[in-house]
């Protein structure tokens, strides 16, 4: 059986811009606190917490996890699954960032409010659980 927790520890010490490596620390307490799950890896770099299953009207199906975060060489990617669109409350004074469909894009925690950070993650994991009717 992998052990998700110490390969993700050790991955995260390996990184040397020892901000990004705080940053990743954080994130990792944080999403541990709200999902209330472990991390696991997925998909080589990032890390992912709580898991749904989903299948497409084509017939793909899949599974993916509720929240989770990369470390890239550039930001860090903090994964919002459930996208931005009910959330522009949230983001009027989040700080500095950039989004994609559902990456948000920071380059430092100290860039971002932490506490809208949560909030935010808070609000894609719950609408997650309840679009795909997951129990906590």
């Amino acid at each position: 059986m992998v052990n998700h927790q110490s390969k993700i520890h050790e991955q995260l010490l390996k990184i040397s811009d020892e901000q990004k490596q705080q940053d990743c620390f954080t994130l990792l307490d944080l999403m541990a606190e709200i999902t209330g799950k472990e991390p696991k890896l997925w998909h080589g770099q990032m890390i992912g917490f709580g898991s749904y299953s989903y299948k497409y009207n084509s017939g793909r199906e899949g599974e993916w996890f509720l929240t989770g975060f990369c470390p890239r060489k550039n930001n860090l990617v903090v994964y919002i699954v459930a996208g931005f669109k009910a959330y522009d409350e949230i983001l009027a004074d989040f700080g500095v960032y950039k989004t994609g469909s559902s990456c948000l894009y920071i380059n430092t925690l100290k860039d971002i409010k932490m506490d809208k950070l949560k909030l935010l993650i808070e609000k894609s994991v719950q609408h997650m659980r309840t679009k795909y009717n997951i129990k906590v």
